[in-house]
């Protein structure tokens, strides 16, 4: 197992998460390429999405039927400027890369906003810190495992 996984996998059971990662054939870089792999709606899969918020991470767990609308997220945070972070600093955050980014098992808590369209499907599946490798949760349980505020992001 990837070490990232693994720090992934230990988050989830420290915190008392129903489900366990799955490894995908291929890799799922897109909310799509998940939701192909996995056999359901495309607003069932949660983006792990890091922003730069004034130089701060900020994690916005999206359905993956959804853009982020920047500027919106911006005023609920209280930011001057939100806007996509580099593959650096996202993994400077996180300590995952860009398409595998998972909700848990970062280096340091992050702020956390989750998006409210995620609560329309009752299974929703984030990454497991790698591109290979999701892991299934609702809704509720995700805003438990990541502190996040339910939040409209689009």
């Amino acid at each position: 197992m990837h070490p990232n996984v693994e720090r992934v996998a230990a988050a989830l059971a420290a915190k008392g998460a129903s489900g366990r990662i799955v490894e995908l054939a291929e890799p799922a870089p897109t909310a799509q390429a998940a939701a192909d792999l996995l056999g359901c709606e495309v607003g069932a899969i949660a983006n792990s999405l890091v922003f730069d918020a004034d130089g701060s991470p900020l994690l916005v767990l999206t359905s993956g039927a959804h853009r982020v609308d920047v500027k919106h997220i911006a005023v609920v945070v209280g930011a001057a400027e939100v806007k996509r972070a580099t593959p650096e600093f996202v993994r400077e955050a996180t300590g995952q890369p860009i398409g595998g980014v998972a909700p848990v098992g970062h280096p340091a808590p992050l702020r956390t906003l989750v998006d409210t369209w995620l609560s329309k499907h009752p299974v929703v599946w984030a990454a497991g810190g790698h591109p290979h490798t999701v892991f299934p949760t609702t809704y509720d349980e995700l805003l438990r495992l990541t502190g996040g505020t339910a939040t409209e992001v689009a």
